[in-house]
């Protein structure tokens, strides 16, 4: 782990390995609670493998100007169950996976609840796998909006996205394939959620990170 930094990173849906390196390597990791939901970002998608290929899970979001709304505010729509039908494609995808069993019953029951706003659902999910990854790192919210982050805090805010133009070098992370379920049909995925980590490699999961 990193003792001389700090990042700050915006809230994400079932993060990447990349996001999740972050918070195994620096000590003190900033979430921005204090922005405007940016609309393309992983805020409120997330990537899996299925027996098709990569499958975006997706969150609906009460209709209105979400682009222009604080993320605290930012509410999740439920006209739809969209929750169990996540977990159900988490499930068909990952089900026979080495360690899936080993930790549904952590995960499952956030999926059979009702979070009001996105934020908040995120959080949950980030600090339930952060505990199942047995990180040490404190995680804090920020106080106020700073454009320019004070020095010895490493920006990386919107570096971490689903389009590739917008993606940012990054020093401190290099993915190590690892076998996933689908491998032999479709190669090694990039970019997935930690749920594929996590359901494929178990305790030996932070060794990638």
């Amino acid at each position: 782990m990193s003792t001389g930094s700090s990042i700050i990173l915006e809230i994400q849906y079932l993060p990447s390995i990349q996001y999740f390196s972050k918070l195994k390597r620096f000590e003190k990791v900033l979430i921005e609670q204090h922005e405007h939901y940016n609309k393309g970002s992983y805020r409120n998608r997330a990537h899996i493998a299925s027996a098709n290929g990569l499958e975006r899970l997706s969150i609906p979001l009460v209709k209105g100007k979400n682009e222009q709304q604080p993320i605290r505010e930012t509410k999740i729509a439920w006209y739809e169950p969209w929750a169990k039908r996540h977990w159900q494609a988490i499930h068909s995808a990952y089900g026979n996976a080495p360690f899936f069993d080993y930790y549904e019953d952590e995960l499952r029951p956030y999926f059979m609840q009702q979070y009001t706003y996105l934020f908040d659902w995120n959080l949950e999910l980030i600090l339930k796998i952060h505990r199942l990854l047995e990180l040490d790192s404190k995680l804090i919210f920020t106080e106020t909006y700073h454009r320019e982050v004070p020095d010895g805090i490493i920006d990386f805010r919107n570096s971490i996205a689903p389009r590739a133009k917008v993606n940012v070098p990054d020093p401190y992370f290099t993915e190590i394939p690892y076998a996933q379920v689908f491998m032999e049909k479709h190669g090694f995925l990039s970019g997935l959620s930690i749920l594929d980590l996590l359901f494929c490699t178990g305790p030996e999961a932070i060794s990638y990170l």
